[in-house]
């Protein structure tokens, strides 16, 4: 993934930008401290992401306020995460917001067109687990990834995993979301030759511990080239993937 520092060296080195304006732009304050929020705009320089608004907790006022200075510095697509029903049609008022209930997501402006590598496959082991999916997914495309979505293919009838040998061998990193006892991650992390990104869910009766188990068994995964994140973190998988997909690009 092209930094938006490296496009700002490459069109000075173009010709197109002058010294003086690229100079200007890295000047400029790297947040912007709008009492309740500080405002990070240098993330995308650093990162190769913009920031994202976490929505839980926050009141719609202030998720429109970060959002208001977010556009206001040039960023064109904004994530918003766990937005609630009520927030985001407060937001809808002051944004052009697109909100994605099952993943609990809004997104303010377009999606980019996907510049990735390859392909993130995103695969649940049920249709309970389909939010996280969700939110897995969505991050995925707002950050520049071309998905492919595998919904309730899990092991309790494994015919539905391997219906889907094409996409899981062809994917250049999967997610594997799944709660009860979390069995998916393993079983295509013995089939593909991607990294694997393992989602834990709290979907599950008493003992799976509202994704204890799940997240356990994970994290004892025998197959290689495993790795975790937190239960119901389908944000933190997609961001992953999304660095995955990009990384080495000429």
């Amino acid at each position: 993934m092209k930094t938006e520092i490296e496009t700002l060296l490459q069109g000075v080195r173009a010709g197109t930008v002058s010294v003086q304006d690229a100079l200007m732009q890295l000047k400029l304050q790297p947040f912007e401290d709008i009492g309740y929020a500080k405002v990070d705009l240098h993330r995308k320089l650093r990162q190769g992401a913009a920031e994202v608004i976490y929505g839980a907790g926050k009141t719609p006022e202030q998720i429109i306020g970060i959002a208001d200075v977010m556009r206001k510095n040039g960023q064109e697509t904004i994530l918003i995460t766990r937005l609630t029903p009520e927030s985001a049609q407060a937001v809808a008022a002051a944004h052009p917001l697109d909100y994605h209930a099952d993943a609990r997501c809004g997104v303010i402006g377009p999606l980019p067109e996907p510049d990735g590598l390859g392909t993130v496959v995103v695969a649940t082991g049920g249709t309970s687990d389909i939010p996280v999916a969700e939110e897995a997914a969505l991050t995925a495309e707002v950050l520049g990834s071309r998905v492919v979505r595998l919904y309730d293919v899990g092991v309790a009838g494994l015919h539905r995993t391997l219906a889907h040998l094409d996409e899981i061998m062809g994917a250049s990193v999967i997610i594997a979301i799944a709660g009860m006892e979390g069995a998916l991650a393993s079983v295509i992390g013995g089939l593909a030759d991607c990294p694997v990104i393992a989602v834990p869910t709290s979907v599950g009766y008493g003992a799976s511990f509202g994704g204890v188990s799940a997240l356990l068994s994970m994290l004892n995964s025998c197959a290689s080239g495993v790795s975790v994140v937190n239960i119901d973190n389908g944000f933190g998988a997609g961001f992953l993937a999304n660095r995955i997909n990009h990384m080495g690009q000429p």
